[in-house]
């Protein structure tokens, strides 16, 4: 029912999180992004900022033509839409699920991407953007460990999407220079999460996926970090 365009990042993880929580069938299609495989036209058809994941639903609400979705923090919106689920129904709660989202979507996610690139993979070490990145991503770790100091999951009891876009940035903590220790409400919100059997199943679906520890090799470096207008525009 749902082609699932992936790569175990943590944004691919976001979407086998929540397909594993609700049980709905789905078949991952392997986007290998070290070898440029998310530049192939036909996967550009649906996820035209070449970027991973995808989805298309071959049974879309209403019946019709399969509906293709890009965009992590879009496909769970989807996602929860259609099946109801991991997405509170009341209007405030709804709004308040959505602003959570949209916080990792625009602050987490790029903040740590940008840790990890000037950590891990850039080629000269520059100190301003390490500190930079690895200090913004302390703060926002703050916000989310305030954000849990009277509630189980971000938006209350129930957990949700907000949870689902959040934990897979949180799960290399060490690489980006943080310690869980110094935010004791984001552990223990951490450690219920990985506890959920579907976090388990969804992980265990990208070990499968990539087998191995991946290696950066100069060719999959410049695919990953050389992209320009000229590379989606030949």
């Amino acid at each position: 029912m749902i082609d699932l365009y992936y790569w175990p990042t943590p944004n691919g993880h976001k979407i086998t999180l929540f397909l594993e929580e609700a049980g709905i069938p789905y078949t991952i299609k392997p986007v290998n992004i070290a070898k440029g495989e998310q530049f192939a036209p036909d996967f550009l058809k649906i996820a035209p900022n070449n970027r991973m994941p995808a989805i298309v639903d071959h049974a879309p609400v209403g019946g019709g033509e399969p509906i293709s979705v890009f965009e992590s923090g879009a496909i769970l919106l989807y996602l929860a839409d259609k099946y109801r689920q991991f997405i509170p129904q009341d209007p405030r709660g709804r709004i308040a699920c959505t602003e959570w989202l949209f916080w990792q979507m625009a602050g987490l996610g790029p903040m740590c991407g940008q840790n990890h690139h000037f950590n891990q993979y850039a080629p000269e070490k520059i100190p301003y953007a390490i500190n930079r990145y690895v200090n913004e991503t302390n703060r926002l770790y703050g916000v989310l460990n305030r954000r849990l100091e009277d509630r189980a999951f971000i938006c209350g009891d129930a957990y949700t999407i907000a949870d689902m876009a959040s934990y897979p940035w949180i799960v290399p903590h060490e690489r980006q220079g943080q310690s869980l220790a110094d935010f004791p409400n984001l552990k223990r919100w951490f450690d219920a999460i990985w506890a959920r059997p579907a976090s388990k199943r969804a992980y265990e679906k990208g070990k499968a996926v990539n087998q191995g520890v991946p290696v950066m090799s100069e060719e999959a470096r410049k695919v990953l970090f050389g992209q320009t207008a000229a590379v989606v525009q030949k």
